[in-house]
């Protein structure tokens, strides 16, 4: 099946943009051991469960990259960074509970080891948790911008609910589902960067980064759903469909397929399940669904790093720039 476009250009380790911001993100994570803690055991034991799980910490890399393209020196970037994760992992923890996810960066997911009344619980604990720390840094700007983000987010989570196992979902409603869900925090983390680096001018720029990047990462996660590399995202082939989602690479054989594949590919999405998952990705693949969607995730990277043209160069711009490359070419 067909996986992103290959490199076209000499490829790069997301180690090298790590290592940009090393002494940041070994902060964070001593920040998020301390901010974990708890009197309470299965908070302690199930927060560290799944922010030890292996994530890309691509969020905070953002928050930090920002910062640090405006030349910001103080610390409040880490206690901002920790937020932008505990809310990510809030977000995870409540998605496995409504999808009735198994698996999550390939290990059980925290619902199916510790119950679902126990994931809930302990979302809603991260999430009060980095609502105490935004305070801390008291900034109105930094609580206006991350109080519109995770009601955003809360509302692209019930916008995905109604759309589940409905097949008439048009591109345009699908990409609104992930603005609000997946692409809000990237633009959140972005916009911070800049408001800590005192640069008001410069916020919408970094929030329009960071919304297009978001978007190319979701865009690139639904075509991995049906592709080759879908064990290496710790998921199984078909994941989406089995949950009644209709993403992109659906949308185009919905749009484009022959009538029985359009039937079929319908039947799937309304009725759930993978009892059908062997024709639907001969539909994805007979019309070069995955291509498609990966072009539409290349058309948003590159508005990510047209985006950031106003920034004077340096190298954590170019970090920025080449996570935008990453979002698309990757395959996990």
């Amino acid at each position: 099946m067909s996986t992103p476009a290959p490199v076209d250009h000499p490829a790069f380790d997301l180690d090298d943009i790590h290592a940009l911001i090393k002494d940041e993100s070994l902060a964070i994570d001593r920040e998020i051991a301390r901010r974990l803690d708890s009197e309470i055991v299965l908070i302690n034991q199930l927060g560290r469960y799944i922010i030890q799980s292996g994530g890309k910490r691509l969020r905070p890399a953002v928050l930090l990259l920002a910062a640090k393209a405006f030349h910001y020196e103080g610390t409040a970037h880490i206690t901002l960074a920790t937020v932008i994760e505990f809310i990510h992992t809030a977000t995870l923890l409540h998605d496995d509970v409504v999808d009735g996810s198994a698996m999550r960066r390939g290990q059980a997911s925290a619902n199916a080891v510790f119950g679902n009344e126990a994931s809930v619980l302990v979302g809603d604990f991260l999430y009060s948790r980095a609502f105490e720390m935004m305070v801390e840094v008291q900034s109105l700007r930094v609580m206006e911008i991350l109080a519109h983000a995770t009601n955003t987010i809360a509302e692209g989570e019930v916008m995905q609910l109604i759309n589940c196992n409905d097949p008439d979902i048009e591109e345009d409603r699908y990409l609104a589902v992930i603005r609000s869900k997946t692409a809000k925090l990237f633009e959140a983390a972005a916009e911070l960067g800049a408001v800590l680096g005192g640069a008001p001018l410069m916020e919408p720029v970094l929030a329009t980064y960071g919304r297009h990047l978001g978007t190319a990462f979701q865009l690139i996660d639904d075509a991995l759903d049906y592709g080759q590399h879908n064990a290496r995202l710790g998921k199984n082939i078909g994941d989406d469909l089995a949950e009644g989602k209709t993403t992109l690479p659906l949308i185009h054989v919905l749009r484009t397929g022959t009538p029985g594949e359009r039937a079929l590919v319908r039947d799937a999405i309304e009725q759930g399940g993978l009892e059908r998952i062997g024709g639907v990705v001969a539909a994805i693949e007979s019309t070069q669904a995955i291509a498609y969607t990966c072009a539409r995730a290349e058309g948003e990277a590159d508005l990510a790093r047209a985006a950031l043209s106003p920034l004077p160069d340096s190298p954590y711009k170019q970090a920025l720039l080449d996570l935008a490359h990453f979002s698309v070419h990757r395959d996990h």
